[in-house]
């Protein structure tokens, strides 16, 4: 059987690794019937602390085709990278595509491959933030109508595609990122920070783009009662520099954290706040509160169970958000599976594409 597996920005990283060690574990128990794995990296995501460090601290073998499409705007770069993936998806002629969550490189890998008519697999289906203005929504909702075979990482995205009558077949898989969480965090780099200490990102367009957002949220990382920590996004840090935002002494920034950094960070933390989906699930896989920087969110489940607060641009009495995420979290569920998602999405694949 031969895999295509499309990556190209730091969150699909992690989710291919977890992928990546369940083909291993296969083609060593199954000698006989070996996978083959070809991997695709778009570029999307290209400079060293976002995408290079996390292949040499996962131990991950370098792509078979890079791309390097990156730095347009949005319809020109999904354009390109759907035309460079139609003509190595015909040279490689794979049994089945296997795109992550919601992209760019997402969009582009389920449009080529449908094209083509190759069978599409989509880990995280089923997310759902219902706001169309994100870029996000719309990759994910186009992804999910056209993909064959759609893993959804908890019960709520299950029951969304149900609603949506979506033709593909439907499995709840568990969340990969879970997985990688368990397996990497023995590996966590501790950091150096004595003082308590909010973990904070922000990236999203909605936040970084728009100026009146952007200076509300640095006004409100300001008066945390704590120090913040902000790695800063390439994205963020152009915003920062190309508006003269000066930020005060409450906020201190640092480059990229690698996985390994990120994962004891979180262990150290206080807090989260952020506007990224992933770091909101890590910050639960953590046990740490975390204050969400939009309107809504596709991880409701973590909403709904009182493990996530949605604060927007901390516009309403942002001391009461900062005094709840000070609280501890209790009552932790297996609301994302049991560590074990990449096992049941290769098991999968390999039936249904018998």
């Amino acid at each position: 059987m031969k895999l295509a597996v499309i990556v190209g920005a730091r969150p699909q990283f992690i989710k291919m690794a977890v992928i990546h060690r369940a083909i291993q574990k296969n083609n060593q128990e199954k000698s006989s019937k070996p996978i083959q794995e070809t991997l695709i990296h778009t570029g999307q995501h290209y400079d060293y602390g976002m995408n290079q460090v996390f292949f040499d601290e996962m131990g991950l073998p370098a792509p078979d085709i890079n791309l390097n499409i990156h730095s347009s705007l949005q319809g020109e770069m999904t354009g390109a990278m759907i035309t460079s993936l139609e003509k190595e998806l015909l040279a490689m002629k794979p049994d089945c595509v296997v795109i992550f969550g919601d992209t760019n490189s997402t969009l582009a890998g389920a449009l080529a491959a449908s094209k083509l008519h190759i069978p599409i697999a989509h880990v995280e289906s089923g997310l759902r933030s219902f706001n169309k203005k994100m870029p996000e929504e719309i990759n994910r909702i186009v992804v999910d109508s056209i993909s064959d075979i759609l893993f959804c990482p908890c019960k709520n995205a299950q029951d969304q595609l149900k609603k949506e009558n979506v033709s593909g077949r439907i499995f709840l898989s568990g969340d990969v990122m879970y997985d990688s969480f368990l397996h990497f965090k023995k590996r966590a780099k501790t950091p150096k920070i004595k003082e308590p200490f909010a973990l904070a990102t922000l990236h999203r367009a909605e936040n970084t783009d728009d100026l009146i957002r952007l200076k509300s949220i640095f006004s409100a990382l300001e008066n945390s009662p704590i120090p913040v920590l902000l790695p800063l996004h390439p994205r963020t840090k152009k915003e920062i520099k190309k508006n003269g935002i000066i930020l005060g002494q409450n906020i201190k920034t640092s480059d990229p954290l690698s996985y390994f950094s990120m994962l004891g960070h979180l262990a150290k933390s206080s807090f989260v706040i952020t506007d990224s989906g992933g770091l909101q699930k890590e910050a639960y896989f953590s046990g740490k509160p975390c204050l969400t920087l939009r309107n809504e969110t596709e991880w409701v489940e973590l909403i709904d169970q009182g493990f996530n607060k949605l604060v927007g641009t901390f516009e309403a009495n942002p001391e009461t958000a900062f005094k709840w995420a000070q609280q501890p979290i209790v009552n932790f569920g297996k609301i994302y599976g049991d560590g074990n998602a990449g096992e049941i999405i290769l098991n999968k694949l390999v039936d249904h594409l018998k």
